[in-house]
């Protein structure tokens, strides 16, 4: 079978696209619990808040999982990783959808939530590096689009089979197809790898980037903002701007759409003009969430601030996960696991300053002004970014054959083919 990461010039490898496939299967069940809590909570006898301990597990599990998988995976071949990723990830399903108890449940979502951790940090490498340098934010943002795509259809999706079938339902379904996802990436990833002989003490070395550590506190921040407005934006809708709670829905449908469309402005314009990009959409994203506290009171301009804001604030995210891999070199693993960590931090802190400022007496503006706060603070990591510049001396990737009876070495060509971090 032809390399994975063999393409026509201006296509992205058939890899690429699996491992979008992967990312919208994992970004589903992060986000479908939302609306199969009463559900849930019923058939397990606990309350719905307590129920909700599920959405923290996880997001906990990302965080703290995603570098220690990342590290403890470091010398497995990164098919062997991302393989054995999805099969944990539907074991998991299967355990969950299986058991009644509770603890059990909690237990089963951390481990999925370790296994998703483990595959973002090692897909993302691996598309960079398929896809090649002047691919590689677009490769990123592929990824990053199916983890959108998951807020489109597949919560939508999974909220209405669980309200037909079950709330046990879609996490068999998601089993299902993650068993069959690993199958065909596992197929299409190709068994001699080009990747760097990374030792663990590199990995950490990396770390001292400070250019890493900005791209990284861009992604705490811009996905902060956006999460902060995003997790208490149903009242803002219903009891602010006058729209009907059946419409809601359709608003977080344009949300979506939004963030989708963001992604793919990223993932393209990333690999040519970065930082003009991200400082021009952040900057967006705060005017539309200042803009959302006195026009709120319009259902349309509410609709509207609300895409744009979606929009705006997800073009960052390939650009910034993109950065991060090349800022990390050769030890990029454990920077991309961080990345991911990084976002999850921000959807926690933000969602949960937007609840104490919802409290407040700023009430049902607050969650926005609080992310307007984030958007304005994504400015100062990347401008700092824009000052320092952003490119990075290329890596020399040596191929490493994992099937039996081979050790072949890279070519100097191979390797500057391979290098995902050369502009």
């Amino acid at each position: 079978m032809p390399s994975a990461a063999k393409t026509t010039q201006g296509k992205l490898p058939v890899v690429v696209w699996v491992l979008a496939a992967g990312a919208f299967l994992m970004g589903t069940t992060e986000f479908v619990i939302a609306g199969l809590l009463p559900d849930m909570a019923s058939d397990l006898d606990v309350s719905v808040s307590h129920t909700g301990l599920m959405i923290t597990v996880f997001a906990i599990g990302m965080i703290i999982g995603g570098p220690a998988m990342a590290l403890a995976t470091l010398r497995l071949p990164q098919r062997h990783t991302v393989v054995g990723s999805l099969a944990v990830f539907a074991l998991g399903h299967i355990v969950l959808a299986a058991s009644t108890d509770f603890t059990v449940i909690l237990i089963a979502r951390f481990v999925t939530a370790l296994a998703t951790g483990a595959f973002y940090a090692v897909g993302f490498v691996i598309a960079t590096t398929a896809a090649g340098p002047q691919r590689s934010t677009r490769a990123v943002g592929m990824i990053m689009g199916g983890l959108t795509l998951s807020n489109v259809l597949g919560v939508p999706i999974g909220s209405f089979a669980g309200q037909a079938i079950g709330w046990r339902g879609p996490f068999w379904a998601l089993a299902a197809l993650s068993a069959v996802a690993a199958a065909v990436i596992g197929r299409f990833l190709p068994t001699a790898e080009q990747r760097a002989t990374v030792s663990m003490r590199a990995e950490f070395t990396a770390l001292r980037n400070t250019r890493l550590w900005l791209a990284l506190t861009a992604a705490v921040m811009i996905m902060g903002g956006v999460l902060a407005a995003y997790t208490y934006i149903t009242p803002l809708l219903t009891d602010r701007a006058g729209i009907p709670a059946g419409a809601v829905p359709l608003v977080l449908i344009a949300y979506g759409a939004g963030a989708l469309g963001g992604t793919a402005i990223g993932g393209r314009m990333g690999d040519h003009k970065p930082m003009v990009t991200t400082i021009t959409a952040a900057a967006g994203t705060a005017l539309a969430l200042f803009l959302l506290i006195p026009l709120s009171t319009s259902a349309v301009a509410t609709i509207v601030l609300f895409a744009l804001m979606a929009m705006t604030g997800f073009t960052l995210n390939p650009i910034v996960t993109s950065l991060s891999v090349r800022f990390a070199g050769d030890a990029s693993t454990l920077a991309s696991s961080l990345t991911t960590s990084a976002y999850e931090t921000g959807v926690a802190a933000g969602s949960a300053l937007a609840g104490v400022a919802l409290g407040s007496s700023l009430g049902l503006t607050g969650p926005a002004l609080v992310g307007a706060v984030f958007a304005v603070l994504t400015l100062v990591p990347l401008i700092a970014l824009a000052v320092r510049g952003t490119t990075t001396r290329p890596r020399v990737v040596a191929q490493r054959t994992h099937e039996p009876g081979t050790d072949a070495g890279a070519r100097p060509e191979q390797s500057a083919a391979a290098s995902a971090a050369r502009h």
